[in-house]
């Protein structure tokens, strides 16, 4: 089955024929072009989505995040983002290997096809140029003939009449004998062109014809085969991204199996429990007697100490039944809260309280490495002092110790709250006792202060003074709360640009051109965490490397 010798009268439809193929194949490429725009906008709107519906930062939104069916939620988010950037995938990997690829194969198919083509239509040329040397040689040939056999009439005509000179037949004589000559030329001419049209004819139709067009008919399938690779490719591309879009799926489905609802209860106990005691029975009243009531010991009157002779309230006592009355509301609304959160219960103010302190500890902590970090860069210029001067970092040193002094004071006095309010609770398991502090000791002076002027739960002040006195809170090893951290990811590499000796501690010695992993960039301290291996991991002056962080160290999920 060769298109050479089945369509060698097919020339034209051939060209037909091909230039619809190529037009499919441009057609195919810009399905193609559209399904990564698709991609593209749909990975768009889907991170669009995740990002409308993420807990603001510093909102109570984020608060609520704390619940299992919410963290759920967070997942779900998380992975869609994950599951758009497959789709960005998708669209980058068509694009590279389908569109781009065909798009210079097309550019190349239409030069080889123009190629072809132009070898064709140029063997059509020379054998119409031979088929017209043998039409002129055929009518020269022919009409040659009519004159030899007009002269041999003439002279015949001549010869016969007794009137005519014999030098006139002698001359119409010569004029027959050269007319037939010149016949005999042409015949002979016709006949070498006509030989040599044959030839050309039998080539032109047994070999150039079919040579051309075996070669547009392998240019030919070797298109339909290419679509057929792009076809399979298109699949592959899709295929390659369902494992990690199942995997995005299966995170999901296990952030829904971790949903404890047990847990959200207790989370909304804690989150809303006052810390009293419900009221007590109400004692029958009599007419020569004020109406009684039994308070328990941590509500209302009897909340500030024990010992103390109980209370007993005529019929205005009914509005202090609870402890959220009108007056500590109206200074809520009007932003007049006190700053030790007297005005909530005891419970919610613990908390509160607590939480106050874990973010002063982290403040604490945050000043105390930048205060480390220039400690390590002023050794630095010491030893190098072309690197800088040393004495330009003395006043934000010693602005970060002021710093870090005003928040230890601030620290010690939520400190001695808490320890007030937790000396009033009642006993709580030690599991949810407060685990961390850091800071030896509190004199009794600063716990007493504290307690003064204190606001009662029911919004009246008490001048009365906190029994208590002396509240030690105990110190634990800062750094233990990170023995069993996991280690920090890498979000990039380095390149050392100068040979580094990390002597001070925390630092790490690098030589140059040596190649290590990034795992935290420079906050601004002038210092980059790097790691050499999992043991082995410390600080370097980022004037010293080069870093390249990885632009899916975020967001993206890679499968190593």
């Amino acid at each position: 089955m060769s298109w050479g010798t089945e369509l060698w009268d097919q020339f034209d439809n051939l060209e037909k024929h091909t230039q619809w193929g190529i037009d499919i194949l441009e057609k195919y490429i810009k399905f193609v072009k559209e399904r990564t725009e698709i991609e593209l906008s749909y990975a768009k709107q889907l991170r669009n989505l995740s990002k409308k519906y993420q807990p603001k930062k510093n909102s109570k939104e984020e608060e609520e995040y704390r619940y299992t069916a919410c963290k759920a939620f967070l997942s779900t988010l998380n992975e869609m983002n994950d599951y758009a950037g497959q789709h960005e995938v998708i669209s980058e990997n068509m694009t590279s290997q389908i569109t781009v690829e065909l798009t210079r194969y097309v550019q190349d198919l239409k030069q080889e096809r123009k190629s072809h083509f132009h070898e064709g239509r140029k063997a059509q040329q020379h054998i119409e140029t031979c088929w017209k040397q043998l039409e002129s040689s055929k009518r020269r040939f022919e009409r040659d003939c009519k004159e030899a056999d007009r002269a041999q009439q003439y002279f015949e005509k001549m010869d016969a009449d007794i009137n005519v000179t014999k030098a006139d037949v002698e001359k119409a004589r010569q004029q027959a004998q050269t007319r037939h000559q010149m016949a005999e030329d042409s015949k002979a001419d016709y006949s070498l062109i006509l030989q040599k049209f044959n030839q050309e004819q039998r080539e032109y139709y047994y070999t150039h014809i079919p040579t051309i067009f075996q070669k547009i008919q392998e240019m030919e399938e070797r298109r339909i085969v290419r679509v057929g690779e792009s076809m399979k490719t298109y699949a592959e591309v899709d295929r390659q991204v369902i494992p990690i879009i199942g995997k995005c799926l299966d995170e999901i489905v296990k952030a829904a199996k971790s949903i404890d609802q047990k847990n959200d209860s207790q989370l909304v106990i804690e989150a809303y429990k006052s810390g009293f005691e419900p009221p007590g029975d109400i004692e029958f009243e009599d007419y020569t007697q004020p109406m009684k009531r039994t308070v328990s010991d941590n509500s209302l009157s009897n909340s500030r100490g024990e010992g103390k002779p109980e209370l007993k309230f005529g019929g205005k006592s009914k509005g202090k039944l609870w402890p959220f009355i009108k007056k500590n509301k109206l200074s809520l609304k009007l932003g007049a809260a006190p700053e030790d959160f007297s005005n909530l219960p005891p419970e919610q103010r613990r908390k509160k309280l607590q939480q106050k302190v874990d973010e002063l500890n982290k403040d604490i902590q945050k000043e105390m490495d930048q205060r480390d970090a220039i400690t390590k860069m002023k050794d630095v210029y010491l030893k190098n002092p072309q690197m800088g001067d040393p004495a330009s970092l003395d006043h934000k040193l010693t602005e970060v110790s002021q710093n870090i002094e005003k928040l230890r004071l601030e620290a010690q006095k939520f400190e001695a709250w808490l320890a007030e309010v937790e000396g009033r609770l009642p006993a709580r398991s030690d599991q949810a006792r407060r685990q961390s502090g850091m800071y030896d000791t509190q004199s009794p002076a600063t716990v007493n202060n504290c307690a003064q002027d204190r606001e009662s739960p029911d919004g009246s002040y008490t001048e009365e003074q906190s029994q208590e006195s002396e509240v030690k809170v105990l110190a634990t090893d800062f750094d233990d709360e990170f023995d069993d951290e996991e280690p920090l990811p890498a979000i990039g590499t380095c390149k050392a640009l100068y040979t580094f000796e990390g002597q001070n501690e925390g630092t790490i010695s690098v030589v140059e051109g040596e190649t290590l992993y990034v795992i935290e960039e420079d906050k601004g301290d002038g210092w980059t965490r790097i790691r050499r291996s999992e043991d082995e991991e410390g600080y370097v002056p980022t004037s010293y490397v080069e870093v390249y962080l990885d632009k899916n160290a975020k967001g993206a999920k890679t499968y190593i």
